[in-house]
C-alpha cells in the first residue's frame, strides 16, 4: 500500500481540489483522530451524519431552531413553542432534548413554520418525560421526520386557526370577522385541549318603513368550559372545526325605502360552517312586515308583523315584529329575544340579546323602533343595537339606524327618512393554551 504523507494539500490551479474519483472510497482520519472544517467554511454533497452541535445552555423560553443545532429544553416554568427552521432544505436537522424531565407536565410545542410535520399540515407537542428527537427535513411531500423512536411527536392539543381581527382572553383566542373574509384552520385540536369552539353569528338588520324593522338573526353556540357569559340563547357544546379553509359570510345591513314605498330591503344572511343566521325581515307599508331572522313591524292595521325565527332553528334566532291597529304605521321590529312593540303602545323595537363572548359585553339584533304620527313615544331597543323609532314628521339622522355589526333593525320615521339596518357580525372563540 502506498502512502503520502504531507501537511498541506493545495490546489495547483483553478479553484478546485478533487480527491479520488468514480467508484472510490475515501477515507479521511483514522480511530483517535479528528476531521475538521475550517471556521467559515462551507460543505455541500456530504449530508448530516444524524448528528448536531450541542448547545449546553438550556432554553427556558420560545425560540426558532437552527439547522445543525441540538438544544436542551427546559419546560420547569411552563409550556415553550419551538419554531421549526424556515425554509428548509433537505437533509437539514435539529435536535431536542428534554433538560429536567418536565415534558410530560408542560410540553414542548412545535411550530412547523410553514413545512409539513410528518406529512400533515399541524403543528404538534412532544410530551414524553425525558424524551429527545432528532427531526431531518426529507421533502416537501413529508417535511420533517423523527428518526427517534423514544419520543412521540403529536398533533397540537389544541386549536390553530387565522383569519379576521385576532385577540385573546386569558387562554382563549378571539377571531371577529366584521366583513366576509377566510377562516383557516390549521390544527383540529383534541379533546385533552380544545377541539370545539365558541360562535357568535349575527345577521344584517332589515331596512325600516313608518314601522320598525326586523334585527337579523342571533346565533351563539358556546363550549363547554368556556368562561365568558353568554346570552340566553345559547346553544351548548359549541362547533366542531376540523382543518379545512371556511369562508366566513357576514350580512349587510338592509336599505331604508326613499319615501313611503316599500323599497326597503330584508337583512344579509351571516354564516360561519354549518351555522346559517337569516338576515332580519324588512318592515312593511302598507302590507303585513317579513318574516326574517327577527320579523319587520306591520305599517296596516290589517296586516300583521313578520314572523321571527325564519328559517326556524332551535334556539330560536329572533322574534316577530308588532302589529298596529287603528290608521297608525307605528308598530316595531321583534328582536333577538322578544317581540316587537304593538301601537297603541310603547311600540319600542324587541330587546337584542347580550353577551360577551368578545369579552366585552355588547347587545346585537334588537328590533327598530316604530314611529307615530303626531309625537307619540319614541321606541328604541333597550340593548341599544335596533335604531330608534322617531315621533312626528321628523329627522334624525343615524340615530334611526340599526348600529354597525350588531345586526339591529332600522327605526321607523312616519314618512320622513327611515332607518337602514345595521350589519351583522362572526365571532369564533376557542381555547389555544393552558
Amino acid at each position: 500500500m502506498s502512502k503520502i504523507e504531507v501537511n498541506t494539500v493545495d490546489k495547483q490551479n483553478g479553484s478546485t481540489v478533487t480527491v479520488g474519483g468514480p467508484g472510490t472510497n475515501i477515507v479521511l482520519g483514522t480511530a483517535g483522530q479528528s476531521v475538521t472544517l475550517g471556521c467559515g467554511a462551507t460543505q455541500s454533497g456530504f449530508g448530516r451524519t444524524g448528528t448536531v452541535d450541542w448547545c449546553t445552555t438550556a432554553k427556558t423560553s420560545p425560540f426558532t431552531a437552527v439547522s445543525g443545532d441540538g438544544f436542551f429544553v427546559n419546560t420547569a416554568g411552563g409550556v415553550i413553542t419551538v419554531t421549526l427552521p424556515s425554509s428548509p432544505s433537505a437533509g437539514d436537522i435539529i435536535a431536542l432534548k428534554d433538560y429536567g424531565n418536565t415534558w410530560d407536565s408542560n410540553a414542548v410545542t412545535l411550530c412547523r413554520n410553514g413545512s409539513k410535520l410528518a406529512g400533515q399540515c399541524v403543528n404538534a407537542t412532544i410530551g414524553t418525560e425525558g424524551g429527545s428527537i432528532s427531526l431531518i427535513y426529507v421533502d416537501g411531500t413529508r417535511g420533517w421526520l423523527n428518526i427517534q423512536t423514544d419520543t412521540t411527536i403529536e398533533g397540537s392539543n389544541y386549536i390553530e386557526a387565522s383569519g379576521g381581527t385576532e385577540t385573546t382572553s386569558g387562554d382563549f383566542k378571539i377571531h371577529t370577522f366584521t366583513s366576509s373574509g377566510p377562516f383557516q384552520v390549521t390544527s383540529a385540536g383534541t379533546a385533552s385541549g380544545s377541539n370545539k369552539a365558541s360562535y357568535l353569528v349575527v345577521a344584517g338588520g332589515a331596512g325600516a318603513q313608518c314601522a320598525g324593522a326586523g334585527g337579523g338573526g342571533f346565533r351563539e353556540g358556546k363550549v363547554s368550559g368556556d368562561p365568558y357569559t353568554a346570552s340566553p340563547l345559547v346553544a351548548p357544546d359549541g362547533l366542531s372545526v376540523p382543518v379545512a379553509n371556511y369562508t366566513i359570510t357576514v350580512g349587510a345591513g338592509g336599505s331604508r325605502p326613499s319615501g313611503p314605498s316599500n323599497s326597503n330591503t330584508n337583512g344579509g344572511v351571516s354564516t360561519f360552517s354549518s351555522i346559517t343566521s337569516a338576515g332580519g325581515g324588512k318592515a312593511g307599508f302598507g302590507v303585513a312586515g317579513v318574516a326574517g331572522g327577527s320579523g319587520g313591524g306591520s305599517a296596516s292595521s290589517t296586516n300583521p308583523g313578520g314572523a321571527g325565527n325564519t328559517p326556524p332553528v332551535s334556539p330560536a334566532q329572533g322574534f316577530a315584529g308588532g302589529n298596529t291597529s287603528g290608521t297608525s304605521y307605528s308598530s316595531a321590529g321583534g328582536g333577538a329575544t322578544a317581540v316587537g312593540g304593538n301601537w297603541p303602545g310603547p311600540h319600542a323595537g324587541g330587546t337584542g340579546a347580550v353577551t360577551n363572548i368578545t369579552a366585552s359585553p355588547l347587545g346585537f339584533s334588537g328590533g327598530g323602533g316604530g314611529a307615530s304620527p303626531g309625537g307619540g313615544s319614541v321606541g328604541r331597543d333597550p340593548t341599544g343595537s335596533g335604531g330608534a323609532g322617531i315621533a312626528g314628521a321628523q329627522s334624525a339622522p343615524g340615530t334611526q339606524c340599526g348600529v354597525a355589526n350588531r345586526g339591529g333593525g332600522g327605526g321607523g320615521v312616519y314618512c320622513n327618512t327611515q332607518g337602514s339596518g345595521g350589519s351583522g357580525i362572526v365571532v369564533i372563540r376557542y381555547k389555544f393554551q393552558n
